[in-house]
């Protein structure tokens, strides 16, 4: 641990939400020798009490004394998406900075009043994913950047899989509003084509719902049906401010394929992105006169390939006065985008997108472990 991180002050920090995720931002708190991991909840008080005993958090409360306590700085939002609004419009107005899984609300109108609750509070406000913080898109990012494609011209994005009744214990909640291919994983591909790629000034989308009902292949519910309320099959189209127009597909109804997750195409270049569910590589290039693809090597970064380093860069920016990556203007960005897709598709038209952000710059290298800033 560099001098630095050890002379930072302590942030004393809490998780709302023990599910499925809450176990690796756990883990990455507890290795950052200045956050605190003080308090979890959950609707489930054994779930709770699970992740606190595997994490050696020191208490288990109740939501309300969670937000009442004051031996707390900052909440991190891991509930169900339908109930993002409401525990971060809470936290926010007990005084805590939040960060929140994604995406940051449900329709748009609940994100923009989270982003206006947070500038009235002066309080931080940040947003899952933070997965373009891992060396494999700040490489995509320092190559795009470094003119290694030329201008970029188009993306196309894939995430194409058959739902993930095969294999969540409790999937109905995908299928739900707020969730669906768009909306669940949406925010991974579209964060990181606008990080890439710049903010968007429109989209247009189609949808379908394959299936009205599914039945559950994972345990403990095998056999179980659920009901699907939204489209489990999206196509968006969208056009970036620079000029490049992207193509998105999600889908819970694809059962093979051979799509790479996204590609950027340049004028002197066509660059392989990685999975942006995930932190790491391969990333690889091919220009016009290139026989095969090559592999670029990744960018150092002093930060674990894990889920809650965008919230300890927020609580670290608070530190040293600076804009956070993940911020809430790309979270908003992002949910404005899915939302939009969702009116285009009822509209048959193209939307305008009225909110924009700026990209967040890259990781400086070099830097001690855990560190977020030169």
């Amino acid at each position: 641990m560099s001098a630095d991180v050890a002379e930072r002050a302590t942030v004393r920090v809490a998780i709302a939400g023990c599910g499925v995720i809450a176990p690796a931002y756990a883990h990455t708190f507890t290795e950052l020798g200045w956050v605190d991991l003080v308090a979890c909840a959950d609707l489930m008080p054994e779930r709770a009490r699970l992740l606190a005993d595997a994490h050696a958090i020191p208490s288990v409360r109740d939501f309300d004394e969670l937000l009442a306590a004051d031996d707390i700085d900052a909440v991190v939002n891991l509930t169900p998406p339908l109930a993002h609004a409401a525990v971060t419009e809470a936290a926010l107005g007990a005084g805590k900075a939040v960060f929140s899984e994604k995406p940051l609300g449900v329709d748009f109108a609940e994100g923009a009043a989270l982003v206006a609750a947070a500038l009235a509070a002066d309080r931080r406000l940040g947003c899952a994913p933070d997965t373009f913080l891992g060396p494999g898109f700040q490489t995509c990012r320092a190559a795009i950047e470094g003119g290694l494609i030329g201008e970029p011209v188009a993306a196309t994005a894939f995430m194409l899989g058959r739902g993930p009744e095969w294999w969540h214990p409790n999937p109905e909640i995908f299928y739900q509003r707020g969730a669906g291919p768009l909306l669940d994983m949406g925010p991974y591909y579209l964060t990181a084509l606008v990080q890439l790629l710049g903010p968007a000034r429109s989209i247009s989308a189609t949808a379908r719902i394959t299936h009205a009902t599914r039945t559950i292949l994972s345990e403990p519910r095998r056999g179980e049906s659920l009901a699907v309320e939204v489209p489990t099959h999206v196509s968006s189209t969208i056009e970036h401010e620079s000029g490049a127009i992207a193509t998105l597909v999600t889908s819970f109804d694809v059962l093979a394929s051979r799509h790479r997750n996204i590609e950027i195409y340049g004028t002197e270049a066509t660059l392989a992105v990685p999975d942006p569910n995930g932190f790491g590589g391969p990333v690889r290039i091919r220009g016009a006169h290139d026989t095969e693809w090559r592999e670029l090597p990744l960018r150092t970064t002093s930060l674990p390939e894990r889920r809650g380093i965008g919230a300890a860069d927020m609580l670290w920016a608070a530190g040293t006065g600076r804009a956070h990556r993940c911020s809430s203007d790309l979270a908003l960005h992002v949910l404005e985008l899915m939302t939009s897709a969702m009116v285009s598709v009822d509209s048959g038209v193209r939307v305008p997108v009225t909110t924009t952000c700026t990209p967040a710059p890259l990781l400086p290298e070099g830097l001690g472990l855990h560190c977020y800033d030169d």
